[in-house]
């Protein structure tokens, strides 16, 4: 009678481990897969504020995203619209996921070292300057200059999106070189808006915010597990962040970067383990005290779940439970409340031709693709190895893709004009140039992925 039941809980046991396995291997398919359908749910909610705000529905539209919530904490007090909640608030679980994901990329990831390192690096450095130089060339209005940073911005949620159409066609190692050259872009994007979107400081708050970090460092340093205390410290640090003059977005992804990736047992001794504790289960199956049998089961198999759960590291699992949050609802909720433009009026015509407009749209556009080509033929010349099955036309083709600009790229817009005619041509250059680098980026990688199948 205990037979099946060894069986039964062994291949449970094998089923978990490699389900564990998979996760701690695997985490960069298990973020471009949610990323992919995110891509699909953003879109969507880019199209509904599009129509809330070009229709009878558009007196809605501003009333939703301006409509005012107020906190009062005493020490700390704000009274804003939505929007402002989304995108100062809300988006910092956004960053707080890619700051993990970036940690994860440097210490054990793409960008941990060797010559392969190199070319996403290049590639996203050349993807973010060559957009500035064609726009500096384009605005020359000091207002405008301003928003100099939008066309450096890649949606990786969306590109990853246009990728997956293509399917297993798409050679993996471009796959992989496009979600690194990403990451990095994340990363000058991040250090753009903490160095020329801060406002001005407040040291004490400033202070504060710096303390509240190290206090997370030495509770990660001295094992403090409870997620609770984690949140509760970092709203703090996130009041007295928004207070300190800094976008508390950088908050996020400081947190992020500082989540441990080690977890507490190595995947190496957990056989060990799990069997020490299978052999454990099966003395208990002995017991004839049913009731004291039972007792003992559960709480070997509670053991068994903690084992597991101690074997993924914090980052893996919060950034497990979280991405889905980040991904279907931060971000699809941070383009229905940014992307809503009113053109009605001539507004599109006007905004179009543009010198704003025009220096975003052909720095997405035009600057992306060659500034990625180019600096990945720089950094292979100078001894960076490609992935396996990368070529010339795909690595084209993936710069384009990294011209859609969508999220962080209105959040730059945000960040960079108050008023209302510059965001709108900065909106409208960066829908413009997103929807034709996604279109023409997708035709590019069919072409590319069948000149790879005929050879």
């Amino acid at each position: 009678m205990t037979q099946p039941i060894d069986e039964a809980m062994l291949n449970a046991a094998r089923a978990a481990r490699r389900e564990r396995i998979y996760r701690l291997v695997r985490p960069l398919e298990e973020f471009g897969s949610t990323e992919a359908a995110s891509g699909i749910v953003i879109v969507i909610a880019v199209v509904l504020a599009m129509i809330a705000a070009n229709t009878a529905l558009s007196s809605y539209y501003d009333d939703f995203i301006h409509y005012h919530i107020a906190v009062d904490l005493g020490f700390f007090h704000l009274d804003t619209g939505l929007q402002h909640w989304v995108n100062d608030g809300l988006m910092v679980i956004f960053f707080f996921v890619v700051g993990m994901e970036i940690k994860r990329e440097v210490v054990a990831g793409e960008l941990a070292g060797g010559r392969k390192v190199w070319a996403p690096i290049a590639a996203a450095a050349g993807g973010m300057v060559v957009p500035v130089l064609i726009f500096f060339a384009i605005v020359d209005d000091p207002t405008a200059r301003q928003g100099w940073a939008i066309p450096m911005a890649t949606d990786i949620a969306i590109a990853v999106g246009v990728i997956t159409i293509v399917g297993a066609r798409v050679p993996a190692g471009l796959k992989v070189l496009l979600l690194a050259l990403a990451i990095v872009d994340d990363i000058g994007a991040i250090a753009v808006i903490a160095v020329f979107y801060t406002e001005d400081i407040n040291l004490t708050a400033l202070g504060i915010t710096v303390g509240l970090l190290v206090l997370v460092y030495l509770m990660n340093r001295n094992g403090i597990e409870p997620i609770l205390l984690y949140v509760v410290v970092g709203l703090f640090a996130w009041t007295t962040a928004h207070e300190s003059g800094i976008h508390p977005t950088i908050l996020g992804v400081a947190l992020g970067i500082m989540t441990p990736l080690q977890p507490l047992y190595r995947s190496t001794v957990m056989p060990d383990l799990i069997e020490a504790l299978m052999r454990r289960i099966r003395v208990i199956e002995q017991e004839e005290d049913v009731e004291r049998r039972h007792h003992d089961r559960v709480g070997a198999l509670l053991t068994l779940s903690e084992l597991s759960d101690r074997a993924i590291s914090p980052l893996d699992r919060i950034e497990h439970r979280l991405l889905p949050w980040s991904a279907f609802l931060v971000v699809p909720l941070f383009a229905f409340a940014n992307a809503g433009v009113d053109l009605r009026g001539g507004a599109l015509e006007e905004s179009m031709s543009s010198p704003l407009a025009l220096g975003i749209g052909l720095g997405l556009l035009v600057g992306k693709p060659v500034g990625v080509t180019l600096a990945t033929w720089i950094a292979v010349r100078l001894g960076a190895e490609l992935p396996a099955g990368v070529t010339w036309l795909g690595i084209f083709a993936i710069g384009l893709v990294a011209g859609i600009g969508f999220t962080v790229a209105l959040f730059v817009t945000e960040l960079s004009f108050e008023a209302e005619l510059l965001l709108t041509q900065a909106k409208v250059g960066i829908f413009i140039a997103s929807v034709l680098a996604g279109v023409i980026g997708l035709g590019m990688l069919y072409a590319a992925s069948a000149r790879i199948s005929q050879r």
